[in-house]
């Protein structure tokens, strides 16, 4: 697919190599723990801001005076390896970690990487899922949980805000802008590699993660002709720019047109399912029956909620 913009040509371009290097199918599932051995690249993106990339996702890595702060922890197995990686960048301390949702490829290594004297600020949401298990504490919960639609402060010399997105992947991500080096970390809200996860059960919704791109989208400044601008850090996949979220935002809306339309019909969802309405997106972003399926039962259950008693 042809993009505008030499920058978004160089973003692609890179990112084929990236994903080479990791020997991934360009659509494969990556798992969500991973061994110590597994490798972890580091890239710069722009300012303060590096983007380390792993077999169970991204981690964003900001660095400066203050020390340094992680969004995202991978997996406990992965925690020697992210330290290594980081020790290239700055040798102060790590300081803050910044979890964009409950997922384990996201807060598995809290508790190797969160030392005394570690932050680790995730919204509500996040904590009370992660201490439900036990009425004790659970390693690597996080210890600064937030409630308000966003958290802010200033970190390495620029304002961080963590703004919680509504129901979307789940019901706890959290998208983090940092503003001068202009970079957006958004967790699972948008991954371009693949088609959305809506954990329904978790509370998500196909509504959700197109509010939380659209979201994204009045955060993210292009320069002119893409050839610079916000940089956009996914959960998973590679690097990207306004453009490549603004054609993953169309996918979403397309495909939960298509998929109301059939509810409308009376179409179970099975009878969905043959439509297709994936078809053409499928080449570029692998198995659509998870999807279609979150997507079905999010809007009835939004239906559901609609309808008066």
């Amino acid at each position: 697919m042809v993009r505008s913009g030499s920058a978004t040509v160089r973003l692609t371009i890179v990112s084929a190599v990236i994903v080479a290097a990791f020997g991934l199918a360009a659509h494969g599932q990556t798992p969500a723990g991973g061994s110590a051995a597994a490798p972890l690249r580091l890239f710069p993106v722009q300012g303060n801001v590096s983007m380390l990339m792993g077999p169970s996702g991204n981690v964003t890595v900001q660095t400066g005076k203050d020390g340094v702060l992680l969004v995202d922890s991978m997996s406990e197995a992965l925690a020697p390896a992210i330290t290594t990686q980081v020790r290239t960048l700055s040798p102060l301390p790590l300081r803050y970690i910044i979890n964009t949702s409950v997922d384990a490829d996201h807060t598995g290594g809290n508790a190797a990487l969160a030392v005394r004297g570690v932050t680790v600020i995730a919204h509500e949401n996040v904590v009370n899922r992660m201490a439900r298990p036990t009425p004790s504490r659970q390693p690597g919960l996080p210890d600064s949980e937030y409630f308000t639609p966003a958290k802010d402060f200033y970190f390495n010399g620029e304002p961080v805000f963590v703004i919680h997105a509504p129901n979307a992947h789940t019901d706890g991500d959290s998208i983090v802008l940092f503003r001068r080096s202009d970079v957006l970390s958004v967790g699972d809200v948008f991954t371009p590699d693949r088609f959305p996860v809506i954990d329904v059960d978790r509370g998500g919704s196909v509504q959700g993660v197109i509010d939380a791109l659209n979201r994204i989208l009045r955060l993210a400044v292009p320069e002119r002709l893409q050839e610079g601008g916000t940089r956009v850090i996914p959960g998973h996949g590679r690097l990207c720019n306004e453009a490549d979220v603004v054609e993953y935002r169309d996918m979403v809306a397309i495909v939960r047109d298509r998929v109301q339309d059939s509810i409308r019909k009376g179409m179970t969802l099975d009878q969905v399912k043959a439509t297709t309405p994936t078809l053409d997106y499928d080449a570029e972003y692998g198995n659509p029956a998870p999807f279609v399926e979150a997507v079905f039962n999010s809007l009835r259950q939004g239906l559901r909620e609609r309808r008066p008693s």
